[in-house]
């Protein structure tokens, strides 16, 4: 099989490709698509329809077919096997449309900079750096190119870099019609990060037999255990009187809130956990002495602890309404559950990754994933879907930055599985498939 360097002009030619992804993230960063948790649309937001159709424009354009956006917002596109007849498993990859509401996305100012060791000025009013004392892993990336924000908003790597490195790979294969491959499909989703990204995703139209989100951070790293999710709302209803006549009578609601949160394990924070430790995570705290809304995010890699997790919540509220009775009402939603489930029984599909992460020159990284993808839940819908990295680092802040060598390691590590899957691997790929 053909490698990916042999000539000058090999390489020339990838030099090219590779500075066209580039391109492509600066391109994709400076569109607002940021999700919104209170809409009722889909897309949440205008900004994602207006990327899924610059998008559905471009794979048009690079030879991709059945480009076709959804009345939901997602897109879906065919990279038709080569040569037409050729027999290999279709593999399927995912990255979302949107960014995190969390930190604003809108007017994006990208920068390319050489990392030479010392802090990054960000922000030059507001004395924002990025700096390898708050973030070690920069120290990473010394003499290396990587693109930052300005300080005033996210970058946009979470997850368009995943974007970027998909239509990237699926230009490289078109332009390179001497690699067989497979049939591959891709697919672009809205409102992955307010939770929502897999629930209008038409699986058995995608017609994969598994896929990859590329929704991952450092370059190398690969993901299929997440957490067990759940979200949780709380109102508590106090008593107002006037204070100087209080004793005996007044409930003060935002007190009780206090009381909750102290009443929980202190030591399962987020802040004070790490690897496949979970947490109770207070996301909002807002009201009144009359009225007061709290909510939290409950998540645990393990099914019995995520359940644990849950009662100790149940139990924190029934104690205070013992104490303050009927003050306050609880609602727990199951969000997603760890994916691991379904993936350790296709040991294949990471094995398959993990070869192709290799054959870039890297070192497979395998750690559960703090937090969620689409494929957290698209596993559960019956297309195994781990997660492959991206590049994108401390994602969700102003201190986001992408190593621009992580993209194309990105990019690479898509063509790879590809190729991967439609040669050597083939045969044993699909006799494990039918056993099981």
């Amino acid at each position: 099989m053909r490698t990916f360097a042999r000539t000058v002009t090999d390489i020339a030619v990838i030099y090219l490709d590779f500075m066209k992804a580039i391109e492509r993230f600066l391109k994709y960063v400076k569109l607002d698509t940021q999700s919104h948790k209170e809409s009722c649309t889909s897309p949440s937001t205008p900004g994602q329809l207006h990327f899924a159709g610059l998008l559905a424009e471009e794979l048009q354009q690079i030879g991709m077919e059945e480009v076709e956006i959804d009345g939901n917002g997602y897109l879906m596109a065919t990279l038709p096997a080569n040569p037409s007849d050729y027999d290999a498993p279709v593999i399927g990859f995912i990255a979302h449309l949107d960014t995190t509401p969390d930190v604003s996305g809108k007017g994006v100012k990208p920068r390319v900079v050489t990392y030479l060791g010392e802090d990054i000025l960000l922000n030059a009013e507001r004395q924002i750096l990025l700096s390898s004392r708050l973030f070690p892993e920069l120290s990473r990336y010394l003499g290396q190119k990587i693109v930052v924000t300005d300080g005033t908003t996210l970058l946009g790597a979470d997850d368009k870099a995943g974007v970027a490195a998909i239509v990237s790979a699926m230009a490289f294969l078109v332009k390179h019609p001497e690699m067989p491959h497979g049939k591959v499909r891709v697919a672009f989703t809205p409102d992955e990060e307010i939770g929502r990204g897999a629930d209008r995703f038409d699986v058995e139209k995608f017609g994969c037999d598994w896929a990859y989100t590329v929704d991952g951070g450092e370059a190398g790293s690969l993901e299929y255990e997440s957490f067990n999710a759940a979200h949780v709302d709380i109102l508590i209803r106090g008593r107002n009187v006037h204070p100087g006549y209080a004793k005996g009578i007044l409930i003060n609601a935002l007190l009780l809130g206090v009381e909750l949160q102290e009443s929980l394990p202190s030591g399962q924070r987020p802040e004070c956990t790490s690897g496949y430790e979970g947490f109770f995570h207070l996301i909002r705290f807002s009201g009144t002495v009359d009225e007061a809304r709290l909510a939290y995010l409950i998540r645990d890699h393990d099914r019995v602890r995520f359940n644990e997790k849950k009662w100790a919540m149940r139990w924190a509220v029934e104690r205070l309404n013992r104490k303050y009775p009927d003050s306050i009402t609880l609602e727990i939603e199951d969000q997603y559950y760890n994916m691991g489930e379904v993936i350790r029984t296709r040991p294949d599909i990471v094995a398959l990754a993990a070869d192709a992460i290799k054959e870039t020159g890297l070192v497979p990284t395998v750690k559960p994933i703090r937090g969620g993808t689409d494929g957290t839940r698209l596993s559960f819908l019956g297309l195994p879907c781990p997660n492959l990295f991206a590049g994108g680092m401390n994602g969700h802040s102003v201190y986001e930055y992408l190593p621009v060598n992580a993209l194309y390691e990105s990019e690479k590590t898509i063509s790879r599985i590809i190729c991967l899957a439609a040669g050597e691997k083939k045969q044993a790929l699909t006799g494990r498939r039918n056993r099981q």
